[in-house]
This record gives structure tokens, C-alpha cells and sequence, in this order.
């Protein structure tokens, strides 16, 4: 997928729900405040926003022994298709990259097919005016976007598992084989996962400045170096996606606390419904990836039925979401574009106003989704730039996280697979030599 489309398409020329909802927030009359004050829970505050527990304790451990069963069967075969590929450094580094390129994509697979089969959710996906022409919805209910090879892509934290419908978002744009996620360091000593992870191109940071800065600068200099495999990038460089979490933790009662912490320290007003995020990490990166990403993709991300003061990590856990049957009833996503040459690299301390103001704009965006139980989305049109069919915005997509193709999942298996069964033929051979050369002695 070329981003030289993208690239031309003019941006807005304003945000007037942005505007509007910064309107909202910064009006002082007491009428206005009261406006915007988020409703009051209901009374039953006890009750699970995706209703009570939908499987008994019999099929619940018959869920999480197919799970594991689907789980672990999937990481081992992966493992084992890295493991195959490993050679292949030292013989052809474009080819390697790209073997390891399909084995991501092989996890992403993963990630999109338990997602389905264990916690089907509705997905509800928005933009503003400058993600026009980027989202649809195909005749068969699945969501396309037509996002850029390379691209950072920022996000509130709210839950565990956001990263899962985040990757969904680069399947939805076939780049499912190019995400790059930061995670702590810790992370990397998981046996298997952890070297999978590390063999993916992930990025550990031990979140301390002064030991992390020279480790990520190696590493995001090494993904805008140029190969020429087969799935590398139509402009040299290799497509890339990097998910960055500015606020540095998910929202939680101890992030809520920092984040206030933060904000006492600072002498600024806390947000509402989202962490402020930290700046020094964010700004690197885009200094150091300047001139190899023409964008910064920003989702805001929301979960539908989590009541104002509790967190989605305490409603919407792993087990209540895969194995009691209750995930969310949706996943709310809004995108919004910002040109890379529009974001004031220069200073850091104007840059850390410019994302603090972005994310007081997220605030908004989920304070309107708090009204709404949805964010405003976009059908807007506009003029393309190069004589082309007009750009329009997408209103509101409702899909589901799912596969393309129902056997999608069983590519998972096959460099394994193959493997056995060559391990098996020489097994095979062996014993007969050795039972030939047996009987002759």
C-alpha cells in the first residue's frame, strides 16, 4: 500500500467538534458547567456493563482449555517458524526481515481469530474531516483503511488488551506483518514470548532516560533502514507501524493517581477520563523518524458501559472477556491525522504543549462519548486535490473484529507442519539404511 495518495489530500481547515467541544469545557457560566458534568451512575453500580456471566464453571474451563489448546499451539508453531528463519541472517538479511515479517503477521492472525471465536465484540470506528477517503466498510461488513506504510501511531491506554484491536487496525490495512509496539523490559525474559517479541523488532525501554535513549535510537534507526525483500516497502523503506502510548501506563486507580501527582507537580488542571501524557519518549521518536514518516496517526479509544470513576482493566478482564463470555459490548475508536511537519519538533517544551493540548482534546472526545456512548465521526466531503473522486468521510463503521478468510488461521501451522513431516522422511530413510545396513553385517 503507497502513501503517495495520501500524502496530497489537503488537510482541514478546521476541527469544529473539536472547537466545540473545547468550548464546552473552557466556559465558566454555571449553567455551562453543570452541561458538562458526566451523568450520574446509575444507582445498580454493581452491575457488569456487559451483564452477568454468560457460561457456567463447566464450559468456562472448557473455553479456557480450547483457548490454551489454540493459544499455546499457535505461539509454539510461530516459534518454531522463527526458529526456521534464524539462518537466514546470516545468508540474506532482506530475507530474513521478511520471514519474520510473516511470522508477525502470522501472530496477527492469532490476536484477530481468538478475538472472534472467544470475545466477539462490535467494533465502532469515527474519524474527523482529515481521515476522509481512509476508512470504509467493504460489501461484506469488514472495515478497510487505507493508512501509510510508515506511520506512528499514538493512543490513550485504557486496558490490557487495547493492543489487540489496535493490531486488528494494521489488519484491517494488511500491515498486521509491520507493527512495532514499546514494552517494558521486563517483558522480553518470557520464555518463548518474550524472544518472539524480540525477534519481531519490538522495542524494551527500562523506562530510564538515561539508559533507554541510546537503545531506542538504535533501534528506530534500524527500522528506517532500507531492504529489498519480499515484504519490504514500495519506497525503499520498510513499512512500519509504531504504536507508542504517550501516558506510559493504562488508566487505573494507581495511573489516576500519578497522573494527578503530575499535574499537582505542574500546576495544570488533571484530565478527566485519560492520563496526561509524558512527552520526552514521543518527541524522540519523531525527531529521530523525521523525513521517513509523513504522519502521526492519534485514536482515541473508549469502551462502551464503563461507568464515570471505574476503570475498563477492572470490568473487562481477561478471563470475564474470553472465558465468561463479557467482553465489551463495543470498542469505540476515533482517528485523527496529523502531518509530521505540521508538530513543533523543534523545542521541546512548545512540542509537550502541543501534545498536552491534543490530549485535552482527547479528553473532550471521551467526554462526549461519555453523553453519547459514541464519538462524532465525519461524512463530510472533499475536493480531491488530484482531480479524482471526491474524499469523503465514513460516518459511522460498525463491524466486528474477524478474519478475511475462516482458514486464515491454519497458515499458522504450516512452516511447522512441513517441518515435521521433512523430519519424519529422514527419520524414515535413516531407518532403513540403518536396517540395511544392519542385515548385511
Amino acid at each position: 500500500m503507497t502513501t503517495e495518495g495520501i500524502r496530497q489530500r489537503q488537510p482541514p481547515a478546521s476541527v469544529p467538534v473539536i472547537e466545540k467541544l473545547k468550548a464546552q469545557r473552557t466556559r465558566t457560566a454555571p449553567e455551562a458547567s453543570k452541561a458538562t458534568e458526566p451523568p450520574t451512575p446509575p444507582a445498580n453500580t454493581a452491575r457488569h456493563p456487559a451483564g452477568d456471566i454468560k457460561h457456567g464453571v463447566f464450559v468456562q474451563a472448557l473455553r479456557m482449555c480450547l483457548f490454551a489448546a489454540y493459544f499455546n499451539g499457535s505461539i509454539i508453531a510461530i516459534a518454531i517458524t522463527q526458529y526456521i528463519g534464524l539462518p537466514l541472517y546470516f545468508y540474506s538479511k532482506d530475507f530474513f526481515y521478511a520471514w519474520m515479517a510473516m511470522t508477525k503477521q502470522h501472530f496477527g492472525v492469532v490476536s484477530v481469530t481468538m478475538t472472534y471465536w472467544w470475545a466477539p465484540v462490535r467494533m465502532r470506528i469515527s474519524g474527523d474531516a482529515s481521515m476522509r477517503g481512509q476508512l470504509r466498510k467493504t460489501e461484506d461488513g469488514r472495515l478497510e483503511c487505507d493508512f501509510p506504510e510508515r506511520m506512528v501511531l499514538v493512543s490513550n491506554h485504557q486496558i490490557y488488551t487495547d493492543w489487540i484491536y489496535l493490531w486488528w487496525i494494521g489488519y484491517a490495512a494488511s500491515m498486521h506483518g509491520h507493527f512495532y509496539i514499546i514494552l517494558k523490559e521486563s517483558l522480553k525474559w518470557i520464555p518463548v514470548l518474550g524472544t518472539g517479541m524480540m525477534l519481531y523488532g519490538f522495542i524494551f525501554l527500562s523506562r530510564k532516560w538515561a539508559t533507554d535513549k541510546q537503545r531506542f535510537q538504535h533501534r528506530l534507526r534500524k527500522l528506517s533502514t532500507s531492504h529489498s525483500g519480499p515484504l519490504s516497502g514500495s519506497k525503499g523503506l520498510d513499512p512500519m507501524w509504531l504504536l507508542i502510548f504517550p501516558e506510559g501506563t493504562n488508566l487505573s486507580t494507581n495511573g489516576r493517581a500519578g497522573s494527578k501527582k503530575w499535574a499537582d507537580k505542574n500546576g495544570i488542571p488533571d484530565l478527566r477520563h485519560a492520563l496526561l501524557p509524558r512527552s520526552t519518549g514521543l518527541s524522540f521518536c519523531l525527531q529521530e523518524l523525521k523525513g521517513s514518516i509523513d504522519y502521526m496517526y492519534d485514536c482515541t479509544l473508549a469502551y462502551e458501559g464503563v461507568p464515570v470513576g471505574q476503570y475498563g482493566q477492572d470490568l473487562f478482564t481477561l478471563p470475564g472477556t474470553y472465558f465468561q463470555g463479557r467482553p465489551p459490548k463495543s470498542v469505540n475508536m476515533h482517528f485523527r491525522r496529523f502531518a509530521i511537519a505540521d508538530i513543533p519538533l523543534h523545542d521541546d517544551k512548545i512540542f509537550g504543549d502541543w501534545l498536552l493540548a491534543r490530549w485535552r482534546e482527547k479528553d473532550d472526545l471521551l467526554q462526549y462519548f461519555v453523553e453519547h456512548q459514541r464519538f462524532p465521526a465525519d461524512d463530510g466531503v472533499t475536493p480531491n486535490v488530484n482531480g479524482g473522486q471526491p474524499l469523503k468521510g465514513a460516518g459511522w463503521i460498525e463491524t466486528e473484529v474477524r478474519p478475511v478468510k475462516w482458514y486464515e488461521w491454519l497458515q499458522i501451522f504450516v512452516p511447522a507442519a512441513a517441518l515435521a513431516l521433512i523430519i519424519n522422511v529422514f527419520v524414515k530413510i535413516a531407518a532403513v539404511v540403518a536396517k540395511v545396513t544392519g542385515s548385511k553385517t
